[in-house]
């Protein structure tokens, strides 16, 4: 079973950037096709930004030109970049395969957008 492991949530002001960070444990396939979820309070998790088989990326409409995801290939890494955040961007945020997340769900890592 693959476990995700994520990092780099915290509290920021609107209009302000973090960098998260996942590192799946366990047995993962070489190269996995991972992306990034986003639950935020009383709504549905929900894939914000995820690579395709032909290593581009795609995002979610909402986060489209702010938020960028990039990874290292190496490690089996997966970041995002999230600049220019706003209190609708506050959720616990996952890293799971994408589109379809068929590994077990992490903790997350919260980010919450707050003045």
């Amino acid at each position: 079973q693959v476990y995700p492991v994520e990092s780099g949530g915290g509290l920021v002001q609107p209009g302000g950037s973090l960098r998260l960070s996942c590192a799946p444990s366990g047995r993962i396939e070489r190269h996995p096709m991972m992306g990034w979820y986003r639950r935020a309070p009383g709504k549905q998790r929900e894939l914000v930004a995820r690579f395709t088989s032909a290593g581009m990326t795609i995002y979610a409409d909402s986060v489209k030109g702010r938020f960028i995801i990039s990874k290292d290939t190496n490690k089996n890494m997966v970041y995002l970049q999230m600049n220019a955040l706003t209190p609708d961007d506050t959720a616990v945020y996952y890293c799971n395969l994408a589109p379809t997340p068929l590994w077990a769900w992490g903790q997350g890592t919260q980010v919450t957008v707050s003045s």
